[in-house]
């Protein structure tokens, strides 16, 4: 991994798409600081930023993983399941171009990253609320790649349950702990009263985890894996979460 696409939360973030019992709080000040914390940490641990600039015109614009899912040389631009958020692919098609051999998912297929789960040589897709039978064919075939799903079409994302954090470990809460897809995998299953947790990134061998997650962030650690903290509160107001916050190749 070399590269992360980042984007700043837009002054219209408190429109974004949530069912969260906090939405109404979220502070955006607050928000903003968070996303430039994040950035650091990203760039600290070696990666280049490539920052976009504000998108007013799409509340959710911030969480940039969801538009594109990128498997070695090739990136399929997504196309998301909320009208409200079809565009803000766009401009991240532009930067992607100069890297990827590009293709577009089609209606009726829909398909967003964070129901994508990267393996070393496959990847495993959700098919949920925001992600379809048809959107994860035409991705499968543009990329040529393996890919199992797991469906629950009650959930937003998949990643928000499932997180691959290296040496074939998954981070994962009690609702798919046992299945089938991911009996292949070393298992560290997230306290029920701490299920946001779940969502980790792994970059260059460090875990970024929600910080307000202890019980969780202690049985990373005791796995051996090296956790950042990070602070996403008002991200999860959002529905978003730490992958949610960058598009890294």
């Amino acid at each position: 991994m070399k590269y992360a696409i980042v984007r700043p939360p837009p002054p219209t973030f408190k429109k974004c798409i949530s069912s969260h019992p906090l939405h109404s709080q979220l502070n955006l000040t607050l928000a903003q600081r968070q996303h430039q914390e994040y950035c650091r940490i990203l760039s600290e641990l070696g990666l280049d930023l490539i920052e976009l600039p504000v998108d007013v015109e799409h509340p959710d614009s911030c969480f940039v993983e969801d538009t594109a899912i990128i498997f070695r040389e090739d990136a399929v631009m997504t196309r998301m399941a909320k009208e409200s958020r079809h565009g803000e692919e766009a401009s991240i098609e532009k930067i992607l171009r100069k890297y990827k051999h590009l293709s577009r998912i089609k209606a009726p297929g829909t398909i967003e990253g964070g129901d994508v789960i990267h393996l070393p040589d496959s990847l495993i897709s959700g098919i949920t609320e925001r992600t379809n039978h048809e959107g994860v064919s035409q991705a499968y075939e543009f990329l040529k790649a393996q890919i199992e799903v797991i469906e629950d079409s009650s959930i937003v994302h998949l990643k928000s349950y499932v997180t691959f954090i290296d040496d074939d470990t998954i981070v994962v809460t009690k609702r798919f702990a046992n299945h089938p897809v991911l009996e292949k995998f070393k298992k560290l299953i997230i306290p029920v009263e701490e299920e946001y947790a779940a969502n980790t990134l792994t970059i260059n061998d460090h875990v970024l985890m929600s910080s307000r997650h202890p019980k969780s962030i202690q049985m990373v650690e005791q796995a051996g894996f090296e956790v950042i903290q990070v602070d996403m509160s008002e991200f999860e107001k959002c529905e978003g979460a730490i992958t949610c916050l960058s598009l890294i190749f």
